[in-house]
């Protein structure tokens, strides 16, 4: 059997190794958050923000900066229906109201036209999601937000590296929140960042990601509210430095990967990949091909030969209101449509160009195959 082709991983050097040993060695006592702050301050000074909160996640960094915002209990908050469900569960856990619109065909982003249809008198935030890189027609969005009095939430958990008009994505919005799970361009394993440009917003956060300890309350265990605990950890923190420091080359090898697919797959008919629009830069965490409807190939096809060919793929993601916990929204008809027809393709730094080439191998011979067919089919 061929070797195994992964979808992603992390690509972890001598350097990670080094700072995590060392955070692991001597980072504890007076030295126990030093790696968490200095991630911190490469973070925003690579996003150009003011504030930046290492989390445990991206979902705990969505949930408290939610929470700071006043989202609760009969609010309703906009969103993309193609989604991961880490999107919506700070809003249901708040109490509030998960409100999914459809996306748009190209960009598979926030569909700004259904967000505003949306807006009613409990809508409390719109969250963009920057879906596998591709950007939300932030203009749009802001625009919408500014006239309503809605705040303008940024999901750029896999955004790292997309660019808007010269601003990085999770830069524009009231917060934005980033994930540094393992599949991740930017990877500590597990983790997440919130940011945001607002001093008193980031307060409140940076409060409740500690207990609810102000760091303004001189008592040594005294709380001033009920918070989180979505501290990250001073060995994850150290991974996240090495990696800010290689920032440059992590992104460049995400866009070499994505421009070697579209290289090898250019000129096939029925398919088409992810977009970057004029004025903006793809970070591309994870390339996608979606089949036209107009032929006859679907995911299954795809998962199938990959499957006999040993490679990994992944799905593209279910609309959230098709899982059992949300009422069902068939009205969202492209975020219902594309799933069948889309497949995220491998994509982690150390793919050797020779497995690439395995990949744009099999779905070049799945089109083939496909469009021999149709044209056989034909008059």
């Amino acid at each position: 059997m061929k070797p195994r082709i992964y979808y992603t991983k992390p690509s972890i050097t001598q350097l990670e190794i080094q700072y995590a040993t060392d955070a692991a060695t001597g980072g504890w006592g007076e030295k126990c958050y030093e790696y968490i702050v200095r991630f911190e301050e490469m973070f925003k000074a690579h996003l150009g923000v003011q504030y930046a909160i290492a989390t445990s996640s991206c979902t705990g960094a969505l949930h408290m900066g939610m929470a700071a915002s006043g989202v609760g209990p009969g609010d309703e908050v906009i969103m993309a229906d193609t989604n991961w469900i880490a999107t919506a569960s700070p809003v249901v856990h708040l109490g509030a109201t998960p409100i999914f619109v459809d996306i748009l065909a190209d960009s598979w982003c926030l569909d700004p036209c259904q967000v505003e249809k949306a807006v009613t008198s409990r809508t409390k935030a719109i969250v963009a999601v920057h879906l596998y890189g591709n950007l939300c027609n932030m203009d749009r969005l802001l625009a919408i937000g500014e006239k309503y009095g809605i705040p303008i939430i940024e999901d750029a958990a896999e955004a790292i590296g997309s660019v808007y008009f010269g601003k990085r994505a999770g830069s524009m919005g009231r917060f934005g929140a980033f994930s540094f799970h393992g599949t991740k361009t930017v990877s500590t394993g597990e983790g997440g960042m919130f940011v945001t440009n607002d001093s008193q917003l980031y307060e409140r956060v940076l409060t409740l990601s500690n207990h609810g300890r102000a760091r303004s309350q001189t008592k040594q265990f005294w709380p001033d509210v009920v918070g989180y605990k979505y501290k990250m950890s001073n060995i994850q923190a150290a991974i996240g430095c090495a990696q800010m420091e290689r920032i440059d080359e992590l992104v460049t090898r995400k866009r070499e990967i994505f421009f070697r697919y579209t290289s090898g797959l250019e000129g096939l008919f029925g398919l088409t990949v992810n977009p970057e629009p004029p004025n903006t830069r793809n970070g591309y965490w994870m390339p996608t091909v979606v089949f036209s409807s107009k032929i006859a190939v679907s995911r299954d096809v795809l998962f199938k030969a990959f499957q006999s060919d040993n490679i990994d793929g992944r799905d593209f993601f279910s609309p959230l209101s098709t899982l059992p916990m949300f009422a069902s929204q068939p009205d969202n008809v492209v975020a219902y449509d594309l799933p069948r027809r889309a497949i995220n393709l491998p994509s982690y730094h150390d793919l050797k160009p020779e497995e690439q080439e395995r990949v744009i191998a099999c779905v070049r011979s799945v089109l083939h195959a496909t469009n021999n067919a149709r044209e056989k089919d034909l008059p």
